[in-house]
């Protein structure tokens, strides 16, 4: 039998766009004097960002963005929104502030993910131990490292209200990128895990997906998944690898493996991930049989040469 799904009750000034997963979920916290958005999605979508937020305004102005994180489905539609509205201001997290300016796609792994993101500029830090008041609430920034070493999360005590980016989903967590580049992360993603459960939500907005009120479901999931990935790092390497070739196949839709090989060997994650399975020889193999996997799940369809996003 199906388990019934916990209701989730959201404060009246906080307004959630759910994206697809190519960009994150954005998050308006508004009232009649100040509206700030969390999170801006991926450059493909910042037309639509654009348009949700100032359907939701009515003409009201956004005065702050502020980013969970720098990877490029959180912060792609900064540009776009700092030029519809000039006044806005932008507040990043502190670890990547001296790569936004000036900007270095390389360090903020635009580059190695093989991802786009307009320049953007910033004009604050979003500092763990702070808080703000933004719809109405007060939020308690916290640092939550694991998925990015420089991530935070957002959490109104008052209302109980977690916005945990890609540190919690309701199925899982985002993929731990310092571990593909050999940095020990793991345990960084069981210490943010246990903060949110001290912080103890009674309803989660994450960065992908829609909210939630299952906490313990939650965090009994991710916490058995963050097992699996402890025990055999290959299996998240090929997570990750899957990850990556399916985010580059929402991007296009539609392209073929021979284009999507060939992309995937000149992305150095991802050429890094192959070469730590097979010889050089045999990359062009590695990458197919990550395409043949997300076939088999579903996620995309080969029609000849032709490869297909499939949702």
């Amino acid at each position: 039998m199906q388990q019934a799904l916990l209701p989730v009750s959201l404060p009246a000034s906080v307004r959630v766009f759910q994206r697809g997963w190519l960009s994150s979920n954005n998050i308006l916290l508004s009232d009649p004097h100040h509206a700030a958005l969390v999170d801006s999605g991926y450059s493909s979508h910042s037309a639509q960002t654009v348009a949700l937020v100032r359907s939701a305004l009515a003409g009201q102005p956004l005065d702050h963005l502020l980013n969970t994180h720098l990877h490029s489905d959180h912060c792609g539609g900064n540009a776009a929104l700092q030029a519809a509205y000039p006044d806005l201001e932008t507040l990043i997290p502190p670890g990547h502030a001296h790569a936004v300016r000036p900007w270095s796609a390389a360090e903020l792994t635009f580059d190695v993910t093989g991802q786009s993101c307009p320049p953007f500029g910033f004009d604050d830090l979003l500092m763990p131990g702070s808080t703000l008041c933004l719809g109405g609430l007060e939020w308690q920034v916290h640092a939550a490292p694991g998925h990015d070493p420089h991530s935070v999360v957002l959490f109104a005590p008052q209302a109980r209200l977690l916005i945990s980016a890609d540190a919690l989903w309701e199925n899982g967590f985002g993929i731990v990128f310092p571990e593909l580049e050999g940095e020990d992360a793991f345990d960084a993603v069981g210490a943010t895990l246990d903060l949110i459960a001290d912080l103890d939500p009674i309803s989660v907005v994450p960065g992908h997906g829609a909210p939630f009120a299952d906490l313990a479901g939650a965090l009994t999931t991710a916490r058995a998944r963050l097992d699996y990935f402890e025990r055999q790092p290959e299996r998240h390497r090929n997570y990750a690898a899957k990850v990556l070739l399916k985010f580059k196949l929402l991007e296009q839709q539609t392209t073929t493996v021979a284009a999507l090989t060939d992309w995937a060997l000149a992305t150095p994650y991802l050429a890094s991930m192959a070469r730590a399975a097979q010889d050089d020889t045999a990359l062009p193999l590695r990458v197919g049989d990550w395409i043949a996997q997300l076939v088999r799940a579903g996620a995309a369809e080969i029609d000849g040469a032709v490869l297909r996003n499939r949702d």
